[in-house]
């Protein structure tokens, strides 16, 4: 008979195998997160190269990623347009593929109303590139927005040695933002809604 001591022991080692498993992901996908989080502190230049519908919220604006907070399973990539520090992308593991959140915040540090929308994967993609269509919380946060046209959102990143893309597609609509990592710049201050540290 074993010991409450030794079945005890099991009991947590079971559970600390599930929950490091409820992390896990295929292997593309770790590839795609570990080649992002390897640049983690970097901050870098974008430019827009695609825009069908262009507006003035990032025309001549100074675009930089900053891959700003890393873990194991969860990075923090704020996105700075202009002095414009309110959006930051969250990329999470899950256990069943990647989540793309965009965490917007106004300048005191509250949530806007248009905020945590994004998607997550349905398959494994590839080790440079990752798809997330809109999830049902987005799609729901668009019609209750009056922004139906958004539910058919799929926001794409693709990591390669010299450039990241960020890219949004749906029908009738295309923006793209590819950053230079070879040219690492100096890191922006936090984005709102964030302290320093």
């Amino acid at each position: 008979m074993k010991s409450p001591i030794l079945v005890a022991l099991s009991s947590l080692l079971f559970m600390s195998a599930l929950a490091r498993s409820d992390v896990a992901s295929i292997p593309t996908q770790d590839a795609f997160f570990n080649a992002i989080s390897a640049l983690c502190g970097k901050a870098f230049f974008g430019t827009v190269t695609v825009d069908n519908d262009p507006s003035d919220s990032f025309a001549n604006k100074t675009l930089i990623m900053h891959v700003r907070r890393c873990n194991e399973t969860q990075l923090h990539i704020p996105f700075h347009v202009g002095d414009d520090a309110s959006r930051t992308w969250v990329i999470s593991k899950t256990g069943s593929g990647l989540s793309l959140k965009h965490d917007h915040r106004h300048r005191d540090g509250t949530e806007d109303t248009l905020t945590q929308y994004g998607g997550h994967t349905v398959d494994g993609g590839w080790a440079q590139v990752q798809s997330f269509p809109a999830d049902q919380y987005s799609k729901e946060l668009f019609v209750e927005n009056a922004i139906p046209q958004s539910v058919g959102n799929t926001w794409q990143m693709y990591i390669y040695p010299e450039q990241f893309t960020y890219r949004l597609i749906r029908q009738g609509r295309e923006f793209r933002v590819d950053f230079d990592l070879t040219k690492p710049v100096d890191a922006p201050s936090a984005p709102w809604g964030y302290d320093e540290s």
